[in-house]
Parts: structure tokens; sequence; C-alpha cells
């Protein structure tokens, strides 16, 4: 009894031992091994997500930088200290006006 199989072409390619050899070898690659394609994938969406960090914190830094060349005139340490630290000279008082969206939610 022959098998019916043996002359089709697909049944020649798929019983060559290399073609197995190779189809073990790349789903090894894509699913399994430690440098699988879906690691890579993960791997480069943190590598984006840490680009938008670093490019957000150069601007904080570019505006810090900013903020402290402005702080040598004390004339913009005085105005700085008024506005954050609700700081006041002795003759003066201070009003703070909170409008509904601006506090911080408790």
């Amino acid at each position: 009894m022959t098998n019916p199989y043996k002359n089709k072409s697909w049944f020649k390619f798929m019983s060559n031992k290399y073609i197995w050899v190779l189809l073990f070898f790349l789903a090894w690659m894509f699913f399994l091994d430690n440098y699988s394609y879906f690691d890579h994938r993960v791997l480069d969406q943190q590598i984006d997500e840490l680009e938008e960090n670093k490019a957000y914190y150069q601007e904080e830094i570019k505006k810090d930088e900013k903020q402290i060349k402005m702080l040598q005139n004390p004339e913009q340490v005085e105005k700085y200290a008024r506005e954050k630290y609700f700081m006041k000279k002795d003759s003066e008082d201070i009003y703070i006006v909170e409008f509904e969206g601006d506090s911080l939610a408790k």
C-alpha cells in the first residue's frame, strides 16, 4: 500500500526535515526567545515613551534656567516671592482670590 500523497509537491515540501527545522527556528525566534519580535515591540514602545519624557524634561530644564536667570535681579526675586509664597511687606495686606476651578481637589 503506497501513500497517495507521495507524488504531491506540497507533501515533498512538508516532509523535508530542513523545512521543519526552519519552521521550529522561526517559531522559536518569534515567540519564545528572549529577543523575540514581541519583546522588541514592547521595548520599542518603552524607548518611545522615554524619549518623550526626555523631551519634556529638557523643556522644563530650559524653563528653569530662564527662571534662574530672571532671579538674578532683586526685583524679580521679590515678585517671585510674592506670587509663589504669598510674601508681603509689613505695610501691605494680601487678598487671595480663588475661582471655582482653581483650587486643588481634596
